[in-house]
């Protein structure tokens, strides 16, 4: 599920060819045999928020999606991270794209490696400072839910799934962690 690699240069448009580098590198990548630029083939970043309500932080904020993969089913607001963005920032324009929230922006919550598909998904904690949303174009609903309210069934991803499980175990011991782990 990995995405295919270059097939001709981003410099000079030659086609490129699958090889070791001159470098010294360890690792077969596309190198243009017209100007010698090598190219990387490096994770992409996925960037979202928690976006919380209510005095204890007991509803979540969650949006349906109006664009596949997964059309129709409930997501924490995120993307991938633009060039030239922080983490934080990608999070939260993401989170004003999808959701339309008015929220201030807390710490990193959750890293996962999802190396099958070349990704790193981070999630921060937000805080809402209203509960009025204004949904953008790839977002059918945007809706808070308490725990038992969450449709588990119909979440996204998995990286939203084990953040969202993370999210309520942290709040039920009453202290938040920083979470890292691998999704397979």
């Amino acid at each position: 599920m990995l995405r295919t690699p270059a097939k001709h240069c981003r410099n000079c448009g030659a086609a490129v060819q699958l090889r070791l580098p001159d470098d010294g590198d360890t690792r077969p990548r596309a190198v243009c045999p017209a100007c010698m630029t090598v190219h990387y083939d490096n994770p992409l970043n996925v960037v979202g928020t928690v976006p919380v309500w209510g005095d204890e932080g007991e509803y979540v904020l969650l949006c349906k999606r109006n664009i596949e993969p997964r059309w129709g089913k409930w997501t924490l607001p995120a993307g991938f991270m633009e060039l030239g963005e922080t983490t934080a920032e990608g999070a939260s324009r993401e989170t004003d794209e999808e959701a339309g929230a008015q929220f201030e922006l807390g710490d990193i919550f959750t890293l996962m490696n999802v190396a099958r598909v070349g990704q790193v998904h981070i999630y921060y904690r937000a805080r809402l400072l209203s509960e009025r949303f204004n949904p953008g174009h790839e977002t059918i609903e945007a809706r808070l839910f308490t725990e038992d309210q969450i449709p588990w069934d119909d979440i996204a991803f998995r990286t939203v799934k084990e953040t969202l499980e993370h999210y309520f175990a942290d709040r039920r011991r009453g202290a938040f962690g920083f979470h890292t782990f691998d999704i397979g």
